[in-house]
């Protein structure tokens, strides 16, 4: 499977508490049809305008047309390639790519970060860190606000300060990426091995870690409040406020 892993397992809850500057439009050039109908669908229901082509054929009246602030490109596509692209996607200014690839040798993922693409993921990917990593690249283009809001949950991603009732929470710089990573999946169920991937990369792999840290965290978030930090078992967590 050269797709989205457990793809049947991922049930994004749409959200009305997306934190953006006007709403971010993201165009998926992807000529797998249930590929880039599944992440269409995920960006989505996150809150972004979402388009979608099968190829790079007209792209430049798409870009014209549509003006996206990021692009999530396939490399391998049929006539132009993603690496190609590229270099016609940053002739239309300050957009955000991320590419998806199944080429995952260090030369190809150089290739494609040299040649000015944002960031990238390896097919087969979990939906919830390509909507992660797409939220990121926008952050750090700043068409979504560094600063965000969940009930009493305050996180400033752009200072790397997280606070819960107005009480500054002493995290670790794990810990701030695992609740960052968290935030971004609200209201989802994820994973420990999503928390992984999203958080420590591929090269990680033991899920005792996302155990260690997420209990660490879950403490410093309950001295202030309810639980918010949910285990689910047998699947992974969520971080759901309590509903008043």
């Amino acid at each position: 499977m050269t797709g989205p892993r457990h793809a049947d397992s991922y049930s994004p809850a749409r959200r009305s508490d997306q934190f953006s500057i006007g709403t971010p439009r993201v165009l998926v050039v992807e000529d797998s049809e249930t590929i880039r109908e599944m992440v269409s669908e995920a960006l989505t229901d996150v809150g972004y305008h979402t388009e979608a082509r099968c190829d790079g054929d007209g792209l430049e009246q798409v870009l014209d047309g549509m003006r996206p602030d990021l692009v999530v490109l396939d490399v391998m596509l049929p006539g132009r390639d993603g690496f190609a692209l590229i270099d016609v996607i940053r002739e239309w200014g300050e957009i955000g790519i991320v590419l998806i690839t199944a080429r995952d040798g260090l030369p190809d993922r150089l290739r494609g970060l040299d040649g000015g693409a944002d960031d990238y993921v390896i097919k087969p990917f979990e939906l919830a860190e390509l909507v992660s990593r797409v939220g990121a690249v926008l952050r750090r283009r700043g068409r979504l606000s560094q600063v965000i809001q969940l009930g009493d949950l305050t996180l400033d991603l752009g200072a790397g300060v997280a606070a819960r009732g107005g009480h500054r929470l002493e995290l670790t710089a794990t810990e701030l990426r695992v609740l960052a990573f968290l935030v971004e999946q609200r209201g989802r169920i994820v994973s420990a091995n999503q928390i992984l991937n999203g958080v420590w990369g591929y090269d990680a792999y033991d899920p005792n870690l996302v155990q260690v840290h997420v209990s660490g965290l879950r403490r410093k978030l309950e001295a202030h409040g309810p639980r918010i930090l949910h285990t689910v078992r047998g699947i992974g967590y969520r971080l759901q406020p309590e509903r008043s």
